[in-house]
C-alpha cells in the first residue's frame, strides 16, 4: 500500500470521526439538553428509550443530535420521560402499590417485580430499584389483586421460607438484555453473555486461549461500587455473576452459540507465524548458513533423514574436499 493511500485512509476515517462528533453530543451533554440526570440518561439509554451511536474517537458512546430533537419534540416532554426511567427502592414503591414493604420484598423475592438496577449504602447493603412504572402496572392489574392483599399462596411461603430470592437472578436477566441491545458486534455480544459467568465457566466453554483473549477486549465494565478490590466491590461482582446451576447451564449454551456465531462473522485474531532457524542441514554445511522456516515447519522430516546412506556418502564426499 502506497503512503498516499494510507495518508487517504486515514484522512477518511478522520472525516468520519469528525462528522459522528458534530453530529452528536456526548451523554453528560445529552442528559443537560433533555433534563435528565446523568443516571436517569443511562437507564433511558438501556432501555432503548433513547439512542446511542460508537464514538469512532474511542470516546465511548454518544447521543445523536437528531435524536435530542425527536425526544424533545414529544408529546408531554419532558414528564413523560423522565416518567419512564424513575426508579425506586422498596419503601417508596410499597407505597406507590399501596402495600407494606414486607409484601413488597416477599413479592420481589419471589421475582414477580423485577430490579431494573442496583447499588450499595454505606452499610455494604444492597438496595434494589424498580421502575416506578412497572410498579403501577403491576397493582393496576386485576389479576394480581389476591397477591396485593390477600395470603400469600401456601407454596410460594414455602419457597420464601427455603430462602428463595430470585432479585439478584431477575437483575442479570435484565441487565443481559440491556447489554445486547447496545452491542454492535458478535463478539461483542457474546462477551455480554460471558460478562455473568465466572473465568472457569468461561475457559471450561471457549477453550481457545486467543478467543477468549478476545471476548476480554469487548467485556462490558461493571457499574462502580467502591474501589477495585474491596468487599462492596467484590460484593457487586458476586451478584453480577451467575451461581445458580440452572442459570449457569442456560448462559453457557447461549455463549457456546454466541462464540460460534461470531467465529463465523469474524475469527478471533492470532499472532503471525513464529519463524525459528532451522538446524543446519548438508545444504548449509556447504556454504555456512541457515535458511529460517515457519515454525509450523520444524517438526517436518527432511527427505535425507529417511536415508541414512545418501546421507553417509554426501559427508563423506564433503570431508574429503575439506582435506
Amino acid at each position: 500500500m502506497s503512503g498516499n493511500t494510507i495518508t487517504h485512509n486515514v484522512a477518511e476515517a478522520g472525516e468520519r470521526t469528525e462528522a459522528t462528533r458534530s453530529a452528536s453530543v456526548t451523554r453528560h451533554r445529552a442528559a443537560r439538553e433533555l433534563g435528565l440526570r446523568r443516571g436517569d440518561l443511562d437507564l433511558a439509554v438501556q432501555l432503548g428509550r433513547v439512542r446511542t451511536v460508537p464514538d469512532d474517537g474511542g470516546g465511548g458512546r454518544r447521543v445523536p443530535r437528531d435524536e435530542i430533537d425527536r425526544i424533545r419534540a414529544a408529546d408531554g416532554f419532558p414528564d413523560v420521560l423522565r416518567a419512564a426511567v424513575r426508579a425506586v427502592g422498596t419503601t417508596e414503591g410499597a407505597a406507590l402499590m399501596d402495600v407494606t414493604t414486607a409484601r413488597f420484598t416477599r413479592l420481589a423475592r419471589l421475582g414477580l417485580l423485577v430490579p431494573v438496577k442496583f447499588y450499595l449504602n454505606r452499610y455494604r447493603a444492597v438496595v434494589w430499584l424498580y421502575l416506578a412504572e412497572e410498579l403501577r402496572r403491576f397493582r393496576a392489574d386485576e389479576r394480581n389483586t389476591a397477591l396485593l392483599k390477600g395470603r400469600t399462596p401456601e407454596g410460594l411461603r414455602d419457597q420464601l421460607g427455603d430462602g428463595l430470592d430470585l432479585r439478584p437472578r431477575n437483575w442479570r436477566g435484565r441487565h443481559l438484555g440491556f447489554l445486547l441491545r447496545q452491542a454492535d458486534d458478535p463478539w461483542a455480544r457474546a462477551a455480554a453473555v460471558a460478562s455473568l459467568l465466572d473465568a472457569a465457566e468461561i475457559s471450561d466453554v471457549v477453550t481457545d486461549p486467543y478467543e477468549r483473549s478476545h471476548l476480554r477486549r469487548f467485556r462490558p465494565a461493571l457499574a462502580t461500587h467502591g474501589s477495585p478490590g474491596s468487599p462492596a466491590a467484590q460484593l457487586a461482582e458476586e451478584i453480577a455473576t451467575a451461581a445458580d446451576p440452572g442459570e449457569v447451564d442456560w448462559l453457557r449454551s447461549e455463549l457456546a452459540a454466541a462464540v460460534d456465531t461470531a467465529r463465523r462473522h469474524r475469527p478471533a485474531p492470532r499472532p503471525a507465524a513464529r519463524v525459528t532457524p532451522h538446524p543446519p542441514g548438508p545444504q548449509s554445511l556447504a556454504c555456512g548458513t541457515a535458511e529460517p522456516v515457519p515454525h509450523e515447519a520444524e517438526d517436518a522430516v527432511p527427505p535425507e533423514a529417511g536415508q541414512p546412506g545418501r546421507l553417509s556418502s554426501l559427508l563423506g564426499r564433503l570431508w574429503r574436499k575439506d582435506s
